[in-house]
Parts: structure tokens; C-alpha cells; sequence
């Protein structure tokens, strides 16, 4: 299959991810109980004045219309306007998503730094000590609830031992960086501003580290398990027949060959990353759209809440495109993805 027919059949698949995502998100917060028009006029409004704010909502509508309308603003690009804050809820996530993007890559980075060497030791060493630890690492990387891990990281990190900040993305004392990529760290150095740099490196480290452990034990078995597929075929035996150092089978020709299959974890990971940003950043007080989707959800601000979905769904679709075609540039005997 070539670049090509993947990108359109996975461009097709996205507009049946889009539809049906915004059926599902627009069907169930229409189910919640609540109503938003009673929510923003407040408990001491008359019924006049509530009504009139449903009819300029469109909630006096029947569902169906009002989801036809939905549709109709969303292939215009607009997700509609936001409830709680009154500005179109397309400006509220370009200004949150930077923030969350930051974090899920940071995460992701870490989960790679670490999860990738701890799956080739624990390969290289089967069974030796440094595979019982990384295999112990792992369950407990899947096993260890992200809010548990977040409140405990607090708890010991900023609270006893001060190390760390609490909440938020940069010292209250300090200006931000100037916007260039939406990235803190980024920002920072382009800049040229040691201390910002330094200040949002702090505040990042917890909360991505609580978002990227789960995924250090799944990317760390992944690879054990690749390796050692690898370690076990005729072209490792015969490289090292041949007189090739350890060292140079291993990381020059049995790596690059386990790392294509993890290239699936990968984007599936970054997917994971992104919707468990919510309740990490609802822990750390992180200003991105997890905060901002909670705080819509507790006022019934349905528009916020379904582009919110919508957003994160695309995404995701996205970034399984980008895999299928890395899959195929990396092995070009994959002829087939999906």
C-alpha cells in the first residue's frame, strides 16, 4: 500500500471518527442533567429571562436541529462558542493546547529515555538482576494509579522536601517567555532566559513524570520482548559469527529492527498521554485544556466540552496516520497498514 492510500484511507476513516465523536459527545451531554441557560442566568433569575437565554442558545430547539445546526457550524471550522468563558471555544483550546502538548511530549520523551534502555537491559540481561528490577519497574509503572502517583510526588517532593513546585507552569514572580511555540522550554531558550527556563523545567518535572511512568513499563516490555525476537534470529548469530563486537550487534542492527513493531506503542502511547493529561493537570493545577474541559464539565459547557472530544479525537487519528507512515518508511518490506 503506498503513502498515498493510507493517507486517504485514513483520511476517510477521520471524518467517520469526527462524525461519530461528535454524535456520541453531543448525545450524552445533552443527556446530563442540568440546565446551562439556568446555570448562567444564576438561582435568582426569573423564568423570563432564563427562557430567553435558552432560545438564544438554541436549547428551545429539538435535539435533532440543534445537532443539524452543530454539524453545519462544524464544517464551517467553528466548534461553536464557549458557555463559560463566551469566547468561541476554537480561540480557548489554540490558547490551552500548547500547554498540554508540552506536557504529553515531555511525558513521552521521558517514557522513551527511559523505557527504551530499560527494554534492551532487560533483553541483553534475561534474567540476570537488572532484568528482575526493570520487570518489577514496569508493573508498577502500569499498575500505580496516575492521581495516587501525582498526590504522593506532592506530598514528598514539594510538600516535605520542597524540591519541586506545586502547581503551575511557571513562578507566579516570573514573566513567561515570549510566545514563538506555544513551548515554555522551547520559548525560554530561544529566548535566551535562563531563569524561565529553569523555573518551567521545574514545575514541568513532576507532572510529567506522573503522566509518563505508566508508559516506562509498557515501552520497556515492548522492547524486552522485541529484542529479544531479534537477539534470537540468524543475522544476529551470524554478525556475531562474523566478529562484530556485542555492543555493535546490539545497538547497530538488533535495536533499529525492535524498534519498528514499538513505533505502534508509540503513537498509541501519545494518545493515552493526551487524555490522561486531564486528571494530571487537574492535580497539578496545570493551566492547559485538561483544567479547562473540568471546569467546563462542572458548569454544563457543552460546546467546550465537545470540542474539547473532537479536538483530542482528531489528534489522535493524526498521530496513528503519522505511525502507518513511519511504519512504512522504516521497513519497506510492510506493504499492507490497517
Amino acid at each position: 500500500m503506498t503513502f498515498l492510500r493510507v493517507i486517504r484511507k485514513r483520511l476517510l476513516f477521520l471524518l467517520l471518527v469526527v462524525f461519530g465523536v461528535s454524535l456520541v459527545t453531543f448525545v450524552i451531554s445533552h443527556l446530563i442533567p442540568g440546565d446551562p441557560a439556568r446555570l448562567i442566568a444564576g438561582p435568582h433569575a426569573s423564568s423570563a429571562v432564563v427562557a430567553h437565554i435558552r432560545h438564544q442558545l438554541g436549547l428551545d430547539l429539538p435535539l435533532w436541529q440543534q445537532y443539524a445546526r452543530y454539524v453545519e457550524e462544524l464544517a464551517h471550522g467553528n466548534l461553536g462558542v464557549s458557555i463559560r468563558t463566551g469566547r468561541p471555544v476554537a480561540q480557548d483550546i489554540a490558547a490551552f493546547f500548547p500547554a498540554t502538548l508540552e506536557l504529553v511530549v515531555t511525558a513521552l520523551l521521558f517514557a522513551v529515555l527511559i523505557g527504551v534502555p530499560l527494554g534492551v537491559a532487560s533483553a541483553v540481561w534475561r534474567d540476570r538482576p537488572i532484568d528482575h528490577v526493570a520487570r518489577v519497574l514496569a508493573v508498577t509503572g502500569i499498575s500505580a494509579p496516575a492521581f495516587w502517583l501525582g498526590l504522593v510526588l506532592i506530598a514528598v517532593f514539594y510538600g516535605h522536601l520542597g524540591w519541586f513546585p506545586g502547581g503551575g507552569r511557571i513562578s507566579a514572580l516570573m514573566v513567561p517567555p515570549r510566545t514563538i511555540t506555544g513551548f515554555y522550554l522551547v520559548d525560554s531558550l530561544l529566548e535566551g532566559n535562563a531563569a524561565a527556563f529553569w523555573s518551567s523545567l521545574r514545575h514541568i518535572a513532576l507532572p510529567a513524570f506522573t503522566l509518563g511512568f505508566v508508559n516506562v513499563g509498557i515501552i520497556a516490555r515492548q522492547i524486552r520482548s522485541a529484542m529479544l525476537d531479534q537477539l534470537g534470529e540468524d543475522y544476529v548469530r551470524t554478525a556475531r559469527a562474523g566478529g562484530l563486537s556485542r555492543r555493535r550487534v546490539i545497538l547497530g542492527h538488533a535495536l533499529p529492527n525492535a524498534l519498528i513493531p514499538s513505533v505502534t506503542v508509540l503513537g498509541l502511547a501519545f494518545g493515552d498521554l493526551l487524555y490522561g493529561a486531564v486528571l494530571t493537570e487537574t492535580i497539578f493545577a496545570w493551566p492547559g485544556m485538561g483544567n479547562y474541559v473540568v471546569a467546563s464539565i462542572q458548569a454544563l459547557d457543552f460546546p467546550a466540552v465537545m470540542g474539547f472530544t473532537l479536538v483530542v479525537s482528531f489528534a489522535y487519528v493524526l498521530v496513528n496516520l503519522a505511525v502507518d507512515l513511519a511504519y512504512l518508511a522504516l521497513d519497506p518490506r510492510i506493504t499492507e497498514v490497517g
